[in-house]
């Protein structure tokens, strides 16, 4: 891991902490999770983005195997990342909706 992908990942850390924290109440906490959510989803197409130029840079030439396979593998994480909250959210709403009335 770089030091600028530390530095990123402490970032987003304080970020979600600092939104969780600020939340404390009903209204409030769901629409800093829904920002959470969205800055998140942000940032991973952010670097998905990053990652298919890099990827048609390195194709041309001008961008060296290593940045490509940083790239790619940022990518790679981000998207993990997202697929499992998503598969996180999919299972709460299941059990939600298996709860008895």
């Amino acid at each position: 891991m770089s030091i600028g992908a530390a530095t990123q990942a402490l970032a987003a850390y304080r970020t979600a902490a600092g939104e969780i924290t600020g939340g404390a109440a009903g209204q409030a906490a769901s629409a800093g999770f829904d920002n959470l959510l969205k800055a998140e989803l942000q940032q991973t197409l952010a670097v998905l983005q990053h990652s298919e130029a890099t990827s048609i840079a390195g194709v041309t030439g001008t961008a060296s195997i290593q940045e490509v396979v940083e790239a790619v593998t940022a990518a790679e994480l981000s998207l993990q990342k997202v697929t499992a909250v998503r598969d996180r959210m999919i299972n709460a709403y299941q059990e939600i909706m298996r709860m008895p009335i």
